[in-house]
């Protein structure tokens, strides 16, 4: 005995049937569309629809319309809690314009977020926000620009949170200024002999972070030798390697500079296992302030940066809702987003 055949899915049609209404008037009811349905009409249409078990088809709708209510975020690594924070900021703008969020992750690799913006090109979203340092020479960025141009040619909105990226859209953040100022504060304490754990080379954050670090230094007379310097991964296990390697060299340093706070951690489990203590023997500083570090021990001294704001300034500016007065800015017009020097148990004065 055949098995019975599965029951077609309800159709459009079958609903304006079933509710005594053109196709057009069950397409309106359904569909958002912005000309007015009789209220009588639309309840019949949405009766109708719950009674055969009918669902909007989005895709068809994104090929109609253009795009889909779904915004695409563009991150590193969704278990940063730098790029978790920025994602809450962005699903809660997003909520608020009843828009939909989807994640994708490319792990820093150029190509990938070149395949990933690819991919979800098809999929027609409405906006999508990179959120991420850019990197320099990467042979991939042409390419990247090109099929976000295009993305924008069909009614698609770009934003980038980071470094400027004109002509899109972009959320500055001030990694030089922040780091600078975190450097003042630091030689102001009395320390001296620093050294940095930085990211990798050709992460822009990185540099920006130490440089504006060294320009700091600078101000108070501290030299910061190269050796000092040392290029590790974007990651707490890149955190705690840089610092092994460091103190294997037998660098005398009164405080480590980490250009992140993921790293920072990092360098606070390898100086306890050195038996170091943080914060006594070596004073230790990161960058970004996620919620983490202000409950670790010591309490981490940071640069706080609103990442939640930060998330929710790029949703608006991409959907064209931001304006001056929400305390954040941008590439069109309002600059960068301002940080805060936090001083904390992790670098006592000297």
């Amino acid at each position: 005995m055949s098995a019975p055949a599965s029951k077609s899915p309800a159709t459009l049609h079958d609903v304006a049937r079933e509710a005594g209404v053109s196709l057009a008037t069950a397409s309106r009811s359904l569909n958002g569309s912005a000309r007015k349905v009789n209220e009588s009409y639309r309840l019949r249409v949405v009766e109708a629809a719950q009674r055969l078990g009918y669902t909007t088809n989005l895709f068809a709708q994104a090929v109609a319309k253009g795009s889909t209510t779904t915004v695409a975020l563009l991150v590193a690594d969704i278990a940063d809690p730098y790029f978790s924070s920025i994602a809450a900021g962005v699903i809660d703008a997003a909520s608020e314009e009843n828009l939909v969020v989807t994640i994708a992750v490319t792990g820093r690799d150029s190509q990938r977020e070149l395949d990933t913006v690819r991919a979800l090109r098809g999929q027609r979203p409405r906006v999508m926000i990179l959120a991420g340092s850019r990197t320099t020479g990467s042979p991939f960025e042409e390419h990247l620009r090109a099929e976000l141009s295009s993305f924008e040619d069909t009614g698609g909105k770009v934003a980038f949170i980071s470094q400027d990226a004109a002509p899109f859209a972009t959320v500055l953040l001030d990694n030089h200024g922040g780091a600078r100022d975190l450097a003042v504060a630091l030689a102001g304490l009395g320390y001296r002999d620093v050294a940095v754990i930085a990211g990798p080379a050709e992460i822009r954050t990185a540099q920006e972070r130490l440089a504006g670090f060294t320009a700091g230094l600078a101000e108070h007379g501290v030299r910061l030798p190269a050796e000092r310097i040392i290029h590790a991964d974007f990651t707490r296990d890149g955190g705690y390697r840089g610092t092994q390697e460091l103190l294997a060299a037998g660098a005398g340093v009164d405080l480590i500079f980490a250009v992140n706070d993921v790293m920072a951690v990092g360098v606070v489990s390898a100086l306890r296992d050195a038996g170091l203590v943080p914060g006594q023997d070596i004073g230790v500083a990161g960058y970004d302030d996620i919620p983490t570090v202000r409950d670790i021990t010591p309490a981490l001294t940071t640069v706080r940066i609103p990442l939640e704001d930060v998330g929710r300034r790029a949703l608006r500016l991409a959907t064209g809702t931001a304006h001056d007065g929400d305390g954040t800015g941008a590439s069109a017009g309002f600059g960068a987003i301002p940080t805060e020097t936090v001083i904390r148990e992790s670098t006592p004065p000297r």
